[in-house]
């Protein structure tokens, strides 16, 4: 470990904190519709698509509504994906030739990336046209990003609502921050990655002489406009399949630094926003400082993993860190911020593959997911992850000081509890119920790349990933398979939407109650006890729920490595 590296992740928090305020600042007016400085010029496009769409911004819904109207936005664009990928052959903007891709393939990508996940089982350089990658893919980088958010704003209005009937319009909130900010925001950043060196074309390739004179073809496209919303939407598929280990989509030391930063800045403006709906911003920090404490635990680990290197290595002569499966010019502690970063929120680039870290430094980006990605998060799907934790820390809390549980003026009962624990038990149901039946049926176990522990953690791996929306992988799992995309489809859908209805469901049972005004009994839920008790019960509930997972795969992979064998 270096200054440099500890450097770079206190500049890194430093930096995301700094972030909060004013990104918060604009997603508040986005939140109750105000006019921002962008109105003037987009104003006209937004009321002309309300027009278009037959869209009533002012009538709001309830959540069930919300929710109806959601899901199937969602699945219509499923649809729609599945069938541009499936004529993919016949379309135009195919200048490769590339053949339609395969039914299994094109309904694990439709989910995919409707859901947020970007679960790549491909090259996307090799097997998707621009077309494909333009419209079947970064468009719904747009759109799915916009309903993260959306849901978020739900949610805040069940609790800052006061006997109310609705929490929104989901067309309005979508379209707002698809507008307003995804499309701006990217704009700029693209122009910033071309600035950089990152391609933006529609050729398709070049031809390159090497140093020895031979001829190499470099494929280019539209890398810039995808890059762009990849990070900041928290999608994380890439054009290429080494993703932001490619030097045509992550070129340099800069480039590294401002996507790990696009990918945090919108979850953490979004805990300002929050504490700003409720009335109280110290809500919203308390929450953040919560999701900081996890996240620089995690980096730290994961960093001194990686600088410690392998024993078994050392013990032949080979001095260093752990340099395996990195980029040269990121280095050991870029590599491992970016990793923690990733699946910290729910975006599922890499700039090093996960498949090449120790043993536990390769536990921090798998435990990461198997919590919910709430560590700031997904934008959108963070917060209000989060939130489903905070309102077991305050059931818990209430339990204590024997009184009725209430979070930023709202009485949380027992319909809320149980929707709560609904959605956060998802995540091991589908993440260990689908690994467990992958670890024992042939098809299953054709997949691995190693043997043993590490072979486990592939799988394991890939449905915490799947069910998490993140979309990373380990990168020694053969995916691309009918029963891998079958059952990955699945877990991706389900992390998505059976989270997101309960979330709607608990915004509309909020929002119907009394505001409780805070009396002397009631438990604090801004200061460092309450930030201590947050961290602890999303430990305990991780730990004890992915333990014994975590016990076959990396941590005996780590034991075994210690000891001298390597599988």
């Amino acid at each position: 470990m270096t200054i440099e590296g500890w450097t770079l992740i206190l500049l890194f928090t430093a930096l995301t904190i700094a972030l909060a305020k004013p990104v918060g600042v604009f997603l508040f007016a986005l939140y109750e519709g105000r006019s921002t400085p962008l109105h003037p010029v987009l104003g006209p496009v937004e009321r002309g698509f309300y027009r278009l769409a037959g869209v009533r911004p002012d009538a709001e819904q309830s959540w069930r509504a919300y929710a109806l109207h959601m899901l199937l936005f969602q699945l219509v664009l499923t649809v729609f994906t599945y069938a541009l990928l499936r004529l993919q052959a016949v379309l135009p903007l195919n200048p490769r030739g590339l053949a339609a891709v395969g039914p299994d393939g094109a309904m694990n990508t439709a989910i995919a990336f409707v859901t947020n996940t970007n679960w790549q089982w491909y090259a996307g350089e090799g097997t998707l046209s621009n077309l494909s990658q333009m419209v079947a893919l970064t468009i719904h980088n747009f759109l799915s990003a916009a309903t993260g958010i959306a849901i978020a704003f739900a949610l805040f209005r069940g609790f800052a609502r006061r006997e109310a009937g609705t929490i929104g319009n989901f067309w309005a909130d979508c379209t707002r921050v698809t507008l307003y900010l995804l499309l701006p925001a990217c704009v700029i950043y693209a122009l910033f990655l071309v600035a950089s060196g990152v391609p933006q074309t529609l050729a398709s390739s070049i031809d390159a002489t090497t140093l020895e004179g031979a001829k190499q073809t470099l494929i280019l496209g539209p890398v810039a406009s995808q890059e762009a919303i990849k990070m900041l939407g928290t999608n994380g598929g890439g054009f290429f399949n080494a993703n932001s280990a490619h030097p045509f989509e992550n070129p340099t030391a800069l480039t590294n630094l401002v996507q790990m930063l696009s990918i945090f800045a919108i979850g953490s403006g979004l805990t300002w926003c929050f504490g700003k709906a409720v009335g109280n911003t110290r809500q919203g920090w308390a929450i953040l400082a919560a999701m900081m404490v996890l996240f620089l635990t995690g980096a730290g680990i994961a960093y001194w993993q990686e600088a410690a290197g392998n024993p078994v290595l050392h013990n032949l002569g080979v001095a260093g860190g752990n340099m395996e499966g990195k980029e040269v010019r990121f280095g050991i502690a870029a590599s491992a911020l970016f990793s923690v970063v990733t699946t910290a929120a729910s975006c599922g680039a890499v700039n090093a593959m996960h498949d090449s870290f120790t043993a536990l430094g390769g536990v921090i980006p798998l435990f990461n997911m198997q919590l919910g990605e709430i560590v700031v998060g997904g934008v959108g799907a963070g917060i209000y992850g989060f939130l489903l934790f905070a309102l077991l820390a305050v059931f818990i809390a209430g339990l204590m000081v024997g009184r009725t549980p209430e979070y930023v003026g709202k009485k949380i009962e027992a319909r809320e509890v149980k929707l709560a624990v609904l959605a956060i038990a998802v995540l091991p149901l589908c993440i260990l119920g689908f690994t467990a039946i992958s670890a024992v049926l042939p098809a299953g176990l054709a997949g691995p790349l190693n043997k043993g522990p590490h072979g486990f953690t592939e799988i394991l791996y890939a449905y915490s990933s799947g069910t998490g929306n993140n979309g990373s992988a380990f990168a020694g799992l053969t995916a691309g398979t009918p029963f891998y995309n079958g059952l990955l489809g699945i877990a991706m859908w389900i992390g998505r939407f059976f989270m997101i209805v309960p979330a709607l469901a608990i915004a509309g049972s909020l929002a119907a109650k009394k505001y409780t005004p805070e009396t002397a009994g009631s438990f604090p839920t801004t200061g460092p006890l309450w930030i201590g008790l947050l961290v602890a019960i999303i430990l305990i509930v991780g730990g004890l729920t992915f333990l014994p997972g975590l016990a076959l795969g990396p941590i005996a992979d780590h034991l075994a490595m210690i000891s001298g064998r390597l599988f």
